[in-house]
């Protein structure tokens, strides 16, 4: 007979520890190999660890509670020692030691029987399956609940191939740059997010009207003009929302100027040309701009001045706008606004249920120089110019 120590395998990266909350076997019981010994928990799930070896149980190393670090001796289990031949010479050999006997691998490293769960390796064996032929996902090589559903769904379903190639992609130009600035604007900026509700109806009734009544060089008005005019409206009352924060000086540059940058999809990825002076321009001449200066950076004829120095952004996927958004600041800015999906909705008005066109707009603030309560008052003054929109038309801006 040999002794076999049985040492807490290591069930998952970065795992020091685990505590016992069951054991299965008791001493002097004979076990078989992959018979749970124990039940073990760490911070992320409880597992049920096998024999590695037939045996008979002499110790166990901890109570119910106990906490073992990987690699602590577990369990001391008593194993039928490997025949050893006779000598056939009869001169004495000199004395050797014994060999140790070998240290069955770990279940978490043998692949003879992987960690589960105690409910995951029950209903197994109810389904008549062998964990080891099941693919492993959890977080410490341990067979889930889930892995065992896909196993059992793909018994009764004629086997695909699967496809095992990686295409590695570099990150280069204008793509990393877009990477680059949201990384350090995620990672410099306190996002603040806010969304409201806008009731739409009324500006789309006036949108409707003045596109009907337009020359035949205006442009077609679209949303964003609207919320061009109303940014350039409120600049007087919030002149901390149209700033540039170069937070390495310590200093909050306001500008009286407005120039909006308009997050624009290219073909090479999100880029951000600029309505220069929109305080200075009425709701035709934004539509105007935006549109010119929209078409320069999809076709790269947009000129540097015109793809820097914004005070504040729009940013909107139109019909794919979904029913929110979160918006990331365009460094230095303060603030940026996101229009989302407009759509027919029911609401109650003066106590009856209409039809409204409604739109969330999502909105971003750099919470080192935006309060809450100011970012609220600003997206509800907003709110209020939107849905009585009569002053963002008028010809004299």
């Amino acid at each position: 007979m040999a002794r076999h120590l049985f040492h807490l395998p290591d069930i998952g990266e970065g795992i020091a520890e685990a505590e016992i909350v069951a054991w299965h076997v008791h001493p002097g019981e004979h076990v078989q190999e992959d018979q749970p010994l124990a039940d073990i928990m760490t911070d992320k799930a409880t597992i049920e660890i096998p024999s590695p070896v037939d045996g008979i149980v002499i110790a166990l190393h901890g109570e119910v509670g106990t906490k073992l670090a990987v690699g602590a001796i577990l369990v001391e289990l008593e194993t039928q020692a490997p025949d050893v031949p006779i000598a056939t010479s009869t001169t004495p050999a000199p004395p050797t030691p014994a060999p140790l006997p070998a240290q069955a691998p770990s279940p978490a490293l043998s692949g003879s029987q992987p960690l589960a769960a105690p409910a995951t390796r029950r209903r197994a064996k109810e389904q008549d399956v062998a964990l080891n032929v099941v693919p492993a996902t959890g977080a410490h090589g341990q067979v889930t609940q889930n892995d065992l559903d896909r196993h059992l769904a793909g018994l009764h379903q004629p086997a695909s191939p699967q496809r095992t190639l990686v295409h590695e992609q570099h990150i280069i130009g204008l793509r990393r740059i877009i990477a680059e600035r949201v990384q350090d604007s995620k990672r410099r900026i306190p996002h603040f997010g806010y969304v409201e509700e806008f009731d739409m109806t009324a500006l789309v009734a006036l949108r409707e009207r003045l596109n009907a009544g337009r020359h035949a060089d205006d442009p077609k008005l679209t949303l964003l003009p609207f919320f061009m005019r109303a940014l350039a409206l409120l600049q007087p009352e919030f002149p901390q929302f149209n700033a540039r924060y170069d937070d390495e000086a310590g200093i909050l540059r306001l500008h009286e100027g407005v120039h909006i940058g308009i997050g624009t999809h290219t073909p090479g990825g999100l880029i951000v040309p600029v309505v220069r002076h929109v305080e200075a321009l009425d709701i035709w001449a934004c539509a105007r701009e935006l549109s010119r200066v929209a078409a320069a950076a999809r076709d790269g004829s947009a000129r540097r001045e015109e793809l820097s120095g914004s005070t504040i952004t729009l940013t909107s996927l139109g019909a794919l706008g979904g029913v929110s958004t979160t918006p990331v600041i365009n460094a230095p800015e303060v603030a940026i606004i996101g229009p989302n999906r407009m759509e027919s909705r029911p609401v109650v008005r003066d106590g009856q249920i209409v039809i409204r066109e409604i739109m969330n707009v999502s909105s971003a603030f750099d919470h080192r120089i935006v309060d809450g309560h100011d970012a609220a008052i600003f997206i509800q003054r907003m709110k209020q110019l939107i849905e009585s929109p009569e002053p963002l038309a008028m010809a004299q801006p």
